[in-house]
């Protein structure tokens, strides 16, 4: 696991992952507290697609990134460094050393397409597999679905 490029505040973007060929995150709704939203942007083509958990079409995102695939956008550079995130998502930012505002104009000059929200469920899912971590008492115990990780070892 990589630490953090920056600390980032979770209450906009509370999750935001490189997977699966896509930038992709789950972003708190601007007018509804109990609402959000997945977004995802595709590797290479841009494809972008925003919809509700409830796959809602996003309002915003119509012809072009709403404020949603923003804030990921700007999140993701928080969390993993400009440099890994255009990396990723294969955009050369000719200005220089590329940061959120930089990496959005790339993309949007391409005139990227909405993409399918297919993607939304699973995103979604392991962002819901996250937070329930979150609810577990603190122990030391070994958590069954962690018993892949190697034994740590003990120093005499």
């Amino acid at each position: 696991m990589v630490p953090p490029a920056r600390p980032r505040k979770l209450a906009k973007v509370p999750f935001v992952e490189l997977a699966d060929g896509r930038l992709q995150g789950v972003v708190s709704s601007g007018s509804d507290a109990g609402r959000v939203y997945v977004s995802s942007i595709a590797t290479a083509t841009y494809a972008f697609a925003c919809s509700t958990n409830n796959n809602r079409p996003c309002g915003g995102a119509r012809g072009t990134f709403c404020n949603h695939i923003r804030a990921l956008v700007g999140e993701a550079v928080l969390q993993y460094g400009a440099e890994r995130v255009a990396r990723y998502l294969k955009a050369d930012t000719p200005e220089g050393e590329p940061d959120a505002p930089r990496l959005v104009s790339v993309m949007t000059a391409t005139r990227p397409e909405q993409g399918d929200t297919s993607a939304a469920a699973p995103v979604f899912s392991r962002f819901l597999r996250h937070l329930a971590y979150l609810e577990l008492e603190p122990t030391t115990a070994p958590l069954p679905e962690m018993q892949w990780f190697p034994p740590t070892r003990t120093v005499a």
